[in-house]
């Protein structure tokens, strides 16, 4: 067990994610400089001849009055059947516990629920498995929907695809919508318009457009693109795709007010997911939906026609090395989030010059709500 603390160490690792089939890209050096308000550590796994075995990409904060927390966003990295890496990076993350006087890592690993060895493995390392299935205990969301892609051909795909699917997309086209790959990062800003548009209307938070010029400042061009929607000139909506390893992501989403029947968010995703195709992805992963995994769920009636499976994830994984402090921690979070959400929506509204309809799941939005990228 080493620790990532030089630029060779941090070259290796990246090489190391870049190629495991469970590459993620929040668990990369990259996105941990995106999340620049939190420390970042990084335990590395090794064999007896030094090849790194896997990897945790671990973001540490102060939390006020309870201490350092530290989390992991789907990580770790690594084979989940290989517990002497898991034992690595276990013992590498206490010794940062004891260093940061940490109350708890916390993990979402990017594992299925129906992994029992990965769970079995954990849990005697003296994780907690918890399978939170409430939105709003989790930072990533517990279920996703991916689209394998290997070695499969936009054509096949697309015969994949629903038939209200297909009708939507020629639709777009009908209407005249076209798809552009933006300039970046000049076009951040006309993204930007179309997300507060997108939260106002959906009501949901949206972060300052400072973070995604440091998105863009971290990940592009390599790992981050923009695309477009227009009807005319007019721009109408866009999607930001994150690419890393052998997956693209939909990331963000937004829409404009204006020509919300011309189904652009289904062009954009076809162009997306061309795209991953033309780089040889293996996956191309639409991001979360909401608690309910039904056609009453909008969010979820739109990914599911892709042909994509729906990956329930384990949940929560905790190693809580200070217990007390962190059950008061979650106790105090669940009571304050709600508040604070109530508080900025009633700003919100009061700033806008007509009333918000209810807020429903739009498509263009990758999973809902903006906190799933939160870290």
């Amino acid at each position: 067990m080493r620790y990532v603390n030089d630029e060779a160490s941090r070259r290796l690792y990246t090489e190391f994610l870049s190629r495991h089939e469970r590459c993620n890209f929040q668990q990369s050096v990259e996105w941990a400089r995106v999340k620049s308000c939190w420390t970042n550590e990084i335990v590395l796994a090794e064999d007896s001849q030094g090849n790194i075995t896997g990897g945790l990409s671990i973001l540490i904060r102060k939390i006020p009055f309870f201490g350092n927390l530290m989390y992991s966003p789907r990580g770790p990295v690594c084979d989940t059947d290989d517990a002497d890496a898991l034992r690595q990076l276990t013992e590498g993350a206490e010794l940062l516990a004891w260093k940061y006087n940490a109350m708890a890592l916390r993990m979402e690993p990017d594992v299925s629920s129906s992994d029992g060895t990965f769970r079995s493995i954990m849990e005697d390392l003296g994780y907690t498995v918890r399978e939170a299935y409430r939105a709003e205990d989790m930072i990533q969301p517990r279920q996703v929907f991916r689209l394998n892609i290997r070695d499969k051909s936009a054509e096949e795909l697309w015969t994949g695809f629903s038939a209200k699917l297909r009708y939507n997309i020629r639709l777009a086209q009908r209407r005249g919508v076209t798809v552009r790959e933006a300039s970046l990062p000049a076009s951040l800003p006309l993204f930007y318009s179309l997300l507060e548009q997108t939260g106002r209307r959906d009501r949901f938070l949206v972060r300052p457009l400072a973070y995604f010029q440091r998105m863009w400042q971290e990940l592009g061009p390599e790992h981050m693109s923009l695309l477009l929607a227009y009807v005319g000139d007019e721009p109408i909506a866009g999607i930001i795709p994150i690419h890393y390893g052998n997956k693209t992501w939909y990331a963000v989403g937004a829409s404009s007010d204006r020509h919300r029947d011309t189904m652009a968010s289904y062009l954009l995703q076809w162009e997306a997911i061309r795209r991953a195709v033309a780089r040889g992805d293996a996956v191309y992963d639409l991001r979360g939906v909401l608690e309910k995994a039904d056609i009453s769920n909008g969010l979820y009636l739109f990914k599911s026609r892709f042909g994509g499976d729906l990956t329930e994830f384990i949940g929560e994984v905790v190693m809580a090395y200070r217990p007390i402090a962190y059950r008061l921690f979650r106790l105090a979070a669940k009571i304050y989030r709600p508040l604070r959400d109530r508080a900025i929506t009633r700003r919100r509204c009061r700033a806008q010059t007509a009333p918000v309809p209810e807020a429903l799941p739009h498509p263009a939005t990758g999973s809902g709500v903006c906190s799933s990228m939160s870290a």
